[in-house]
């Protein structure tokens, strides 16, 4: 599956979503691209892709959006989409403190295989749910854990450019998430000639821009050892 045509879009970004397993990064994704909730949604297994076109000013910009797995034994395949990333959004869950005290780990995990220059936006989201009993809407607010002032001290610290709070369920700060990396990607590209000039020198010769292959993504994914050892079964 190539990348779409010029003509399509004025500008291609990609986005890339890490942290923990379970602190909502395909709930966030769902919600922005499909604009439905998922109730009960499973583990990502390896890479999830998604794709949302945006008005931005005027301009045309589609973002190609790589939901990864924040499982240990999916790490190496996931490393592997930072290198040519524009933008990277790390996730925590504000009602969980252990996915908190790991992001210096994504951190180092991050200047390692990223773009020094890359867009970096930390997202505290808040875990919500839909009630069985019927349509009323509940969440974990009562149950946080994280103040939202110790989450923009830490993404000021850590060299953040950005940081949101966000609820799926709700809809609260999920479009104006990716609208801001959006923008700002867009004019960090004009403000840069050489990089606004590399981008377009890639975008008339596609075939120097990465292809995403469904095949050899199966293939890394079942090369990944399962925790007890095994290989998962294709399906």
């Amino acid at each position: 599956l190539n990348y779409f045509r010029m003509e399509d879009y004025k500008y291609l970004f990609k986005v890339v979503l890490i942290g923990n397993a379970g602190v909502g990064k395909t709930c966030l994704v769902r919600k922005f691209t499909q604009g439905v909730f998922p109730p009960g949604q499973t583990a990502t297994i390896g890479v999830d892709f998604m794709i949302k076109t945006l008005l931005v000013d005027g301009d045309k910009v589609k973002l190609q959006i790589w939901d990864t797995a924040g499982q240990e034994r999916f790490r190496s395949i996931t490393q592997s989409y930072y290198r040519s990333a524009h933008a990277i959004i790390l996730v925590y869950d504000v009602a969980c403190q252990p996915t908190f005290d790991r992001l210096p780990e994504w951190i180092v995990e991050m200047e390692q295989y990223a773009n020094q220059k890359i867009l970096k936006i930390l997202v505290a989201f808040l875990i919500d749910y839909e009630n069985e009993i019927g349509s009323n809407k509940s969440d974990k607010e009562e149950e946080r854990e994280i103040p939202t002032t110790i989450g923009q001290e830490f993404a000021e610290r850590n060299g953040f450019d950005y940081f949101l709070e966000t609820s799926a369920l709700r809809s609260t700060n999920v479009e104006q998430l990716f609208f801001e990396v959006a923008g700002r990607l867009i004019r960090e590209m004009k403000s840069n000639d050489a990089k606004f000039n590399e981008y377009f020198r890639r975008q008339r010769h596609p075939d120097e821009v990465e292809s995403f292959s469904l095949s050899s993504l199966l293939t890394r994914v079942q090369n990944v050892p399962c925790c007890n050892g095994s290989r998962p079964n294709a399906t």
